[in-house]
């Protein structure tokens, strides 16, 4: 007769480690939640659980969320249009200075 495997009445479902910081972040605030759930369900979370958990809910809370990444994609747009200015001012610069070699003009720095 075969061998019959025993299989452990209780697998592990836990996946693997993370490999960023914000992988890493995002599992333990999943398992915050998971944990803050379950005493909920059974009547032992503390009040300050259950504050907290109402507060991330609120209507309030999402707004501030969403007025936070609005304000992160303002600066990097301003700091993507700052690095563009720059970039035209290094190409108006050039086409002056070519311009100067078409005509004739010789900066003191041109010459070689």
């Amino acid at each position: 007769m075969p061998k019959v495997k025993e299989t452990p009445a209780k697998l592990s479902t836990a996946p693997p480690p993370a490999i960023t910081d914000e992988g890493r972040e995002k599992r333990l605030v999943s398992m915050a939640y998971d944990l803050i759930e379950k005493r909920l369900l059974d009547g032992s979370a503390s009040a300050t659980e259950t504050t907290a958990i109402i507060k991330l809910g609120t209507e309030r809370e999402k707004l501030e969320r969403e007025k936070l990444q609005a304000e992160v994609n303002f600066t990097r747009s301003k700091s993507e249009a700052l690095a563009q200015a720059q970039r035209m001012e290094e190409l108006m610069t050039e086409a002056i200075n070519a311009f100067k070699r078409y005509s004739g003009e010789v900066d003191e720095e041109d010459v070689y």
